[in-house]
C-alpha cells in the first residue's frame, strides 16, 4: 500500500508537474547515464546544451569509447570537476570491453562501474529498466528532511543511512522510474532550497517543517566548506608565433586540461613578486627573454575555492630546453581544452 506521501507525490506528478528536461522520460540506459554525469555538479541550464552537444558527437557507447580524449575533454570544457569526464570515457571503454557495448541492466554491475554511485546507479536502474531502487539527491533529501521534521545531518553517516531508508519505505515499486523523476521535479520546483511554493505544496498538512516553521532551517548539514584563495601567474611564453602549452596532469583542479608554463603563489604579494624577472627566468629556464604585456587579473569561482589569475605573456629568441612543454601555433589553441581561466584571457586576445 502506497503512503499518503507517494499517492499525492504521483498526482501532483500527474496533473501539475510542467518541468521539462531533453532526458526525461528517457529509457535509454547510455543515455540516463550521460545525463546524470553531466548534472552531478551541473545546472539543468547549463547541462542541457552540453548533453545534447555530446549525443551528436558520440551517439553510442561505442562512440565514446573511441573518441580521442582531447576532442572529450575539449567538449567538456566549462563543465568543470574534469574527473567526471575521464571516468566517463573510462566507463565506456569497460562497457565495450565487458559487456560488447551493451550498458548493463542489474544495479550490482551498474555500481561496478567507474564513477558511478548509489543515487547514478539507482536513476539508471529506475529509469531504464524500472527497478525498484530510490534516487538519493539533495532534492531528495530536502523533501524527506521537511516533511517528516528531521534534523539529522544529511551529510553525517547516520543522516545518510536514515535518509536512504525513508526513501526507499517511499519509493512506488511499481512505477520506481516516475517516482524518482517526481520527487526529484517537486523537490527542484516546489519543496526549493530558498523560497519553497509551500501555499501551493500538495503535502503541506502533513509536513513537519511546514506545520512547526521549520523550512529553511532543513534540511541540516554536520560539515561547512572550507573555501580557500589561490593565485596563478601564467606564462604564455611565445616562439615564433608560437606559444608553449602542456596537459595538467597533477591530481589538483584541471587535471587534463591544457595551461601555459605556471608559478602558483601562497598570497596575492607573492604573485605580485612573480612579474620580477629573476623569478620569470627561473620559472621558464631562460634569462633571455622579453615582457611582452602582463594582463589584468582573472578569477574562477570553483566550489571550494577561487583562483586568481594572471597572465605574463614572454617572447623568447630560442626554443625552451623544458621537453614537457609543446609548441603549438596561436589558431591551434582553440583545438585544446582549457580552464575556464584561460579562456576568459584568450577571448580578450
Amino acid at each position: 500500500m502506497k503512503s499518503a506521501f507517494t499517492t499525492k507525490l504521483m498526482q501532483w506528478n500527474r496533473t501539475r508537474n510542467k518541468r521539462t528536461m531533453p532526458w526525461k522520460g528517457e529509457k535509454d540506459p547510455y543515455r540516463i547515464w550521460l545525463s546524470e554525469v553531466i548534472l552531478q555538479q551541473t545546472r539543468v541550464e547549463q547541462g542541457w546544451e552540453y548533453y545534447k552537444d555530446f549525443l551528436k558527437a558520440f551517439p553510442t557507447i561505442r562512440h565514446l569509447a573511441s573518441a580521442p580524449e582531447q576532442k572529450l575533454f575539449k567538449l567538456w570544457e566549462g563543465l568543470g570537476y574534469y574527473t567526471r569526464c575521464k571516468n566517463l570515457h573510462a566507463t565506456a571503454k569497460i562497457i565495450v570491453e565487458k559487456y560488447a557495448g551493451i550498458f548493463p541492466s542489474s544495479y550490482k554491475d551498474i555500481m561496478s562501474l567507474k564513477g558511478v554511485g548509489p543515487y547514478t546507479a539507482a536513476a539508471i536502474a529506475s529509469f531504464a529498466f524500472n527497478q525498484p531502487y530510490a534516487v538519493v539527491d539533495g532534492n531528495v533529501q530536502r523533501v524527506i528532511s521537511r516533511y517528516f521534521g528531521i534534523n539529522t545531518p544529511v551529510d553525517s553517516t547516520a543522516g545518510k543511512k536514515l535518509y536512504a531508508e525513508l526513501a526507499d519505505s517511499l519509493l512506488d515499486k511499481e512505477n520506481p522510474g516516475l517516482y524518482n523523476q517526481a520527487i526529484m521535479d517537486f523537490g527542484a520546483t516546489i519543496c526549493k532550497p530558498r523560497n519553497p511554493l509551500c501555499e501551493q505544496c500538495i503535502q503541506k498538512k502533513d509536513c513537519q517543517a511546514f506545520q512547526h516553521g521549520w523550512v529553511l532551517q532543513l534540511p541540516m548539514k554536520e560539515k561547512s566548506i572550507q573555501r580557500k584563495n589561490r593565485w596563478f601567474t601564467y606564462y604564455m611564453v611565445k616562439y615564433k608565433n608560437r606559444v608553449y602549452i602542456r596537459k595538467r596532469s597533477a591530481k589538483d583542479i584541471w587535471a587534463n586540461l591544457f595551461e601555459f608554463i605556471i608559478k602558483e603563489s601562497n598570497h596575492q604579494q607573492e604573485q605580485a613578486n612573480a612579474l620580477t624577472a629573476s623569478i620569470i627566468s627561473d620559472v621558464i629556464g631562460t634569462k633571455d627573454f622579453k615582457i611582452h604585456s602582463v594582463s589584468p587579473f582573472f578569477k574562477q569561482q570553483l566550489t571550494h575555492q577561487t583562483i586568481f589569475g594572471q597572465f605574463v605573456t614572454v617572447i623568447v629568441p630560442e626554443p625552451l630546453k623544458d621537453k614537457s612543454f609543446q609548441l603549438v601555433t596561436i589558431d591551434e589553441l582553440s583545438s585544446y581544452p582549457f580552464p575556464k581561466l584561460i579562456n576568459s584571457f584568450l577571448e580578450e586576445q
